[in-house]
């Protein structure tokens, strides 16, 4: 059975962007490639247990066990030597990948404490849109009491897109809340 929200993309998104973008084909729309969940475990002292806790946390949220990164050089001034674990990372496609989006739109992204929105501006120039989680606790699958330490997360959508406005509008009609501009935010209080 399909996600919902891969259905929604197919049935809704799909020709309504085809008509803002004025794509020629159905298969030039933008889609949604991957989603990529990492975390880095640097300045802990403790950071072997770091890195396990995150391994843990990672995989409640996502439902797939991450891959552990390592140092590839020491740095002297980190205290980290080569080949120590210093953090880890998901990347999340197909069905996972679609019920991450719709879990983190509908349900985490709300959680935010004093939540007004995304950042729109958080684009690499081809597409693909990156944000920053500062706690675990906002993720619903996470137990408040059984949090060991505060892990910060990084979310990168993968588009096929091949502008920042492209993968902008692709994410608006999938119904990423992104914040307005601030000058209406600004207008709209006074």
């Amino acid at each position: 059975m399909k996600p919902t929200m891969q259905t929604y993309y197919q049935e809704k998104v799909v020709p309504a962007l085809t008509k803002e973008l004025e794509c020629a084909n159905p298969h030039q729309v933008p889609r949604l490639e991957k989603i990529v969940v990492t975390t880095h475990c640097g300045r802990a002292n403790d950071r072997k247990q770091a890195v396990e806790d995150s391994v843990e946390e990672i995989s409640k949220i996502t439902g797939q066990k991450p891959s552990v990164s390592y140092a590839r050089k020491s740095v002297a001034n980190f205290k980290v030597r080569a080949g120590e674990a210093v953090g880890a990372r998901v990347t999340l496609r197909g069905a996972r990948m679609w019920e991450f989006l719709d879990r983190f739109i509908h349900i985490t992204a709300p959680n935010i404490r004093d939540f007004r929105g995304i950042s729109p501006k958080s684009f690499d120039g081809q597409g693909n849109y990156a944000v920053g989680i500062a706690d675990q606790s906002i993720f619903p699958e996470v137990e408040l009491d059984q949090i060991k330490r505060q892990i910060g997360f990084d979310l990168i959508f993968v588009t096929s897109a091949d502008t920042d406005d492209a993968g902008r509008a692709l994410l608006r009609a999938l119904g990423m809340p992104f914040r307005e501009n601030a000058k209406k935010e600004e207008a709209a209080t006074a």
